[in-house]
């Protein structure tokens, strides 16, 4: 199996994301030889389909020969491994999809990917669609502006253009924010972060609002810390986790199994440092240590502990 080198993963604990995260195990009726639907086509198949994004740096990216890679796809190689021994099949395949953040939910439910590898907040909206994997990430958005900006706070905004990426969590927290404060904005959205990013730069926009994470990985990935900063205070808390199908207890049984063998194995904060403190193989450094809320999440997971969680 196709498999990155020295691959930690991530899971998560926080009881609000936990809430959001966790999936309800309604019944289903199983596939072939007692696997649930999806465990059942990708033992039939011998394939896993992982869903990625191009530009979402460094959950799931390109690198520079155009090849997927990134956290969220090392934590679902971990997941594919898990599935293979649900299945019994050691050798099974990664097939990589490209998804958008507009299409990347109904490519879950609409069976074209098994396991959404990107930057996906779980919220209780998005929950009643699809499943998540336990927490792997704590985000919330901010704005990009150029440095010579004045715009430290949503009042700032006021009858600015703002541009966000269609389909997320950042678009409905601005239009929220709009409406809290009376801003009069004029919110423009872009296919993908590096569509956004690239309308902030071409001057077309005064400010970009995505998860700040994201927005240090564009700032690194492009080098242009000299004329664009992250400001302002968290608009949103955007939760992350790996989607797939909902109603599949065992599928979920196998996700939060994988994280839990992560958590005990102590992998998830070596993950985490390889692609958010250590250099990435594009050669960016985004140098951002593990919060405190996302490290006891991940303590959370290890069955090693022996405590209890309250």
């Amino acid at each position: 199996m196709h498999r990155s080198p020295g691959r930690p993963i991530l899971a998560g604990g926080l009881l609000l994301a936990a809430c959001l995260l966790a999936t309800a195990a309604s019944a289903q009726t199983a596939g072939s030889e007692g696997l649930s639907p999806t465990l059942a086509n990708i033992k039939n198949t011998h394939t896993v389909r992982l869903g990625y994004r191009e530009s979402s740096p460094p959950f799931s990216f390109l690198d520079h020969s155009n090849r997927p890679i990134g956290y969220s796809l090392e934590l679902c190689e971990a997941i594919v491994d898990e599935i293979g021994v649900e299945v019994d099949d050691s050798n099974l395949k990664i097939e990589y999809v490209k998804v958008t953040s507009d299409d990347r939910i109904p490519a879950v439910t609409q069976n074209k990917i098994d396991l959404e590898c990107g930057s996906t907040t779980a919220n209780a909206e998005r929950a009643k669609l699809v499943a998540f994997s336990p927490l792997m990430f704590v985000a919330g958005t901010k704005l990009m502006v150029p440095k010579a900006s004045g715009i430290a706070a949503p009042a700032d905004l006021k009858g600015k253009t703002v541009v966000v990426t269609k389909g997320t969590t950042n678009e409905q927290a601005m239009h929220n924010v709009d409406k809290k404060f009376s801003l009069g904005l004029n919110i423009v959205t872009a296919g993908d972060h590096e569509q956004s990013y690239q309308i902030l730069v071409d001057g077309k926009a005064d400010a970009f609002a995505t998860d700040d994470i994201l927005l240090y990985g564009l700032i690194a990935r492009h080098k242009s810390q000299d004329k664009f900063k992250v400001t302002g205070e968290y608009l949103s808390y955007d939760p992350y986790g790996i989607m797939f199908r909902k109603g599949e207890p065992q599928l979920t049984a196998v996700v939060e199994r994988t994280f839990r063998k992560l958590g005990s194995n102590r992998d998830l904060i070596p993950l985490y440092n390889k692609w958010f403190v250590s250099r990435l193989p594009t050669g960016e450094r985004l140098n951002v240590a593990i919060s405190p809320q996302l490290e006891e999440a991940f303590k959370v997971l290890d069955d090693t502990q022996g405590t209890s969680n309250n």
